[in-house]
C-alpha cells in the first residue's frame, strides 16, 4: 500500500512514482502482488480535488492512501482501517513535508509516527513498513527555521524506526535517493517529474531488495 501526500498521490496526466513501482515490481518480484488502498484517484488541479481517473497509463492499478496536503497527522487516524480492510501487508510510506511545513514541528511529527506504526499493527501485527525521509523542497532553500526542522524529523525518524523495528513486524528506513535534485528531477520545486518519480521508485525497491531480498536492484 502506497501512503504519502501530493508527491504520492500524484495529479492529473501522472504516472507516479507509485506507477514506477509497479512497473518494477512486475519486471522483478515474480510472484504474484498487488497494490492496495482504499483510494483510487489522482489530484485535479482544475477543480482542486483528488476525483482524477487521467492516469498516464489506463492499466496501472491505482489503489493507494495518499492525499494533496495530508500527512503523518491525517494518516495515523486513517492507517488501522486501511490496512484492515484491504489486508496491506506492507506499507511504502512517503510523508512529513506537509506535516512540518503547516502542521507540526519534528518532535511532534515524529510522536505521529509512533501513532501511525501503532495503529498499523493494531489490524495487522505482522505488517512491513519502508518510510522514506522527508526530501527538502525547495522552500528549505530560502527558509532556514523550516530546513532545520526537516533536517532534525528525519534525525528523529531514524531513531523512531530503529527503536519500533521488530522482528515480526519489520521497519526500513529508506536512503534518501542520493542524486536528487529539486532544479532536476521536480515540474515546481516539489512534485517529481519523471526522473524524480523514477528516484522515488528506487528508493524503496532498492530498500526492500537489501533486507527483504524483495526483487532486484532498481533499473530506471
Amino acid at each position: 500500500m502506497p501512503v504519502g501526500d501530493s508527491m504520492t498521490i500524484g495529479s492529473a496526466g501522472e504516472h507516479t512514482w507509485r506507477y514506477r513501482m509497479w512497473e518494477h515490481l512486475r519486471e522483478t518480484y515474480g510472484s504474484p502482488f498487488a497494490l492496495v488502498g482504499p483510494r483510487e484517484t489522482l489530484y485535479d488541479k482544475a477543480t482542486d480535488a483528488p476525483v482524477s481517473y487521467e492516469y498516464a497509463d489506463p492499466g496501472f492499478p491505482r489503489a493507494h492512501l495518499a492525499g494533496w496536503g495530508e500527512g503523518w497527522l491525517h494518516m495515523a487516524p486513517l492507517i488501522g482501517e486501511a490496512v484492515r480492510s484491504c489486508r496491506a501487508d506492507v506499507l511504502l510510506v512517503s510523508l512529513g513535508l506537509i506535516d512540518l511545513g503547516f502542521y507540526t514541528n519534528a518532535e511532534q511529527t515524529a510522536e505521529n509516527v509512533g501513532a501511525f506504526v501503532a495503529e498499523a499493527r493494531s489490524a495487522n501485527p505482522h505488517i512491513r513498513l519502508v518510510v522514506l525521509p522527508v526530501i527538502p523542497n525547495v522552500r528549505a532553500t530560502s527558509d532556514a527555521p523550516f530546513a532545520a526542522q526537516v533536517t532534525r524529523f528525519n534525525e528523529l525518524l531514524a531513531k523512531t524506526v530503529a527503536d519500533l523495528d521488530e522482528p515480526r513486524s519489520p521497519l526500513l528506513l529508506a536512503s534518501p535517493p542520493p542524486s536528487y535534485d529539486i532544479h532536476l528531477d521536480t515540474y515546481d520545486g516539489t512534485h517529481p517529474n519523471a526522473s524524480g518519480e523514477h528516484k522515488i521508485a528506487a528508493a524503496f525497491a532498492d530498500a526492500m531488495h537489501q533486507a527483504w531480498d524483495v526483487g532486484e536492484p532498481y533499473e530506471a
